[in-house]
């Protein structure tokens, strides 16, 4: 019997199944955010995939006026598997001021999700009518030492420049990262058109107290609406002026970290710390390694303010292998965010359970101005009994003789002499395959060692690129932190003192000469350059390759 199903009820069942399939996730991005009146912005909205249909606008333009919009679409084919992204991007400027909302656009039946914007009121020249000038900023105007504080430079424009020069951001005893590229975009200014350059710089101040940012100067070159010439043919080069801009000067009141702040001190406006296993199960063999991996990430920090997150408290009945940590910066236009990952192996050596203990980290948040405290619970591991080879072995053993029995009854036509040969032969073919057995341990042995040296040259290439700017800056509370943090994943160390008698010679008599310098009285200059040239040549010597030797492969590799 044969049962017909309707064209009705197909086109319901592939309906369905389209939807099970996903709608197109669609994103939405800004290039920055807060943005001021008049100023034109960029709303980008992205889909992996093809979308529904075609974006309906009209919700936005209720706060906003489209200027410009445009669609790009790539394609790329990586490892077989192929991947599509479409744009949207549209230029826009806000209608009135205050706490916008970009509403949610559809796409046929795909939409994108709303995304918040800060509209200020529209900026003022710092002189009327000025065809060039500079506005800088600095937020927040009191931090915390060692806080982010985020300088932005505007560079407002009538004419065209053909050639600029603009002096870098100087503050003393403290740490500068230019964050993102430029941005420009068009604003306007009572009535009248400008274009804007905007620039930002992520500063920590290394100490408490007044700091001033010197004012910036721009010498730039641009072409001059007073001599326009009349024919502007091949021959004829536009008039030009040189003019110098200067900025004002931003002051910074930098507080000292609170009393009731115990432990290193490290600010951050966002603190994430989070692990990852290995095996899930946190069950591992005796004899076999369970890896555990820490992340810690802030926003608002450098690496070097990052604290280390093995725990060195032995356990009994477990080895403990950290692997070198990986350090990484992010550098984005609204802030650095700084993270650090550990790997650490844990090896039992006996079956039974074990409890990890907790790990806190204390932190203050600079944004609510609170003191909190992120954290992983106690951890129990469990250490399984090695699985028993001896017993079928054993028994193994001891069923090979009746086994062998009826093998070795069975008569061979074979002389003595050869058997002699026979068994000769089997010799050196077990002894040509042993041999060769030994030269690809020691070739993979050599390919360990060199992929190992290179993945911990990567891995400390963020802490000490950190170590050369503050030599280079001449910071010494700067080089003193890092160092110390090298020093403690390098040797344990937790002071100059201790760490410099761990170092050679030419870098244990730069460290000491730091440690008098930042206890001497009368706060004496230090210059860097020594102890950088001192600490780059022990880091080349300790990074070269061991010579090929007879001494065993480490335990494991993570």
């Amino acid at each position: 019997m044969r049962t017909s199903v309707s064209p009705w009820w197909l086109g319901i069942l592939w309906f369905w199944l389209s939807a099970v399939a996903g709608a197109a996730e669609i994103g939405v991005a800004v290039d920055r955010n807060p943005v001021a009146l008049n100023e034109s912005f960029q709303i980008t909205f992205t889909a992996t995939e093809q979308p529904d249909g075609n974006p309906d606008l009209e919700p936005l333009r209720q706060d906003f006026e489209i200027v410009n919009q445009q669609r790009s679409s790539s394609a790329s084919w990586v490892n077989g598997k192929s991947n599509r992204n479409e744009q949207w991007i549209l230029t826009a400027m806000a209608k009135r001021s205050g706490e916008l909302t970009i509403p949610a656009i559809a796409f046929g039946a795909d939409s994108s999700k709303p995304l918040a914007l800060t509209v200020t009121e529209a900026a003022q020249p710092t002189a009327k009518d000025d065809e060039l000038f500079l506005e800088v900023s600095a937020t927040p105007e009191q931090p915390y030492v060692q806080a982010q504080v985020i300088y932005t430079l505007k560079l407002f424009r009538r004419v065209q420049i053909t050639q600029a020069s603009l002096a870098e951001p100087e503050i003393k005893d403290a740490l500068v990262e230019k964050l993102g590229e430029d941005s420009t975009y068009s604003t306007q200014i009572k009535g009248v058109d400008y274009w804007v350059t905007e620039r930002k710089y992520a500063i920590f101040p290394q100490q408490s107290g007044l700091f001033t940012i010197a004012p910036l100067v721009l010498n730039a070159e641009y072409i001059s609406s007073r001599q326009q010439p009349r024919f502007n043919g091949f021959f004829n080069r536009p008039s030009t002026e040189t003019r110098r801009v200067v900025s004002k000067a931003v002051t910074l009141n930098v507080r000292a970290a609170p009393a009731e702040f115990k432990g290193a001190w490290l600010s951050a406006e966002s603190l994430e710390l989070s692990q990852g296993w290995s095996d899930s199960s946190l069950q591992v063999k005796v004899g076999e390694p369970l890896t555990r991996t820490l992340t810690l990430k802030a926003r608002g920090a450098t690496v070097g303010q990052l604290p280390e997150l093995f725990d060195k408290t032995p356990i009994d009945g477990i080895k403990t292998y950290p692997d070198q940590p990986l350090l990484h910066e992010d550098k984005q236009s609204d802030g650095l965010t700084a993270s650090r990952e550990e790997k650490i192996a844990f090896i039992p050596s006996k079956p039974g359970e074990y409890s990890l203990p907790a790990l806190k980290i204390q932190w203050f948040n600079s944004k609510s101005q609170k003191i909190e405290v992120a954290a992983l619970p106690a951890v129990k591991i469990k250490a399984l009994a090695a699985a028993e080879v001896a017993t079928p072995t054993a028994s193994a053993a001891e069923s090979e003789p009746e086994q062998a029995s009826p093998i070795t009854a069975t008569p061979i036509a074979v002389t003595s002499d050869s058997g002699v040969r026979l068994w000769q032969a089997v010799s050196a073919v077990l002894a040509m395959g042993w041999l060769l057995t030994v030269i690809g341990f020691v070739r993979s042995g050599r390919q360990r060692r060199q992929t190992r040296a290179a993945s911990m040259a990567q891995s400390e290439s963020a802490l000490e690129k950190a170590i050369k700017r503050a030599c280079w800056e001449n910071n010494p509370q700067a080089a003193k932190q890092l160092l110390l943090q090298w020093g403690r994943a390098e040797f344990g160390a937790d002071s100059l003192a201790g760490l410099a008698s761990r170092c050679d010679q030419p870098l244990c008599d730069e460290i000491n000469d730091l440690n008098r310098l930042l206890y001497a009285p009368g706060g004496q200059e230090w210059q860097g350059r020594d102890l950088w040239t001192a600490f780059s040549g022990q880091a080349r010597r300790a990074a070269a390759p061991a010579p090929l030797g007879d001494g065993l492969e480490p335990l494991f590799k993570i």
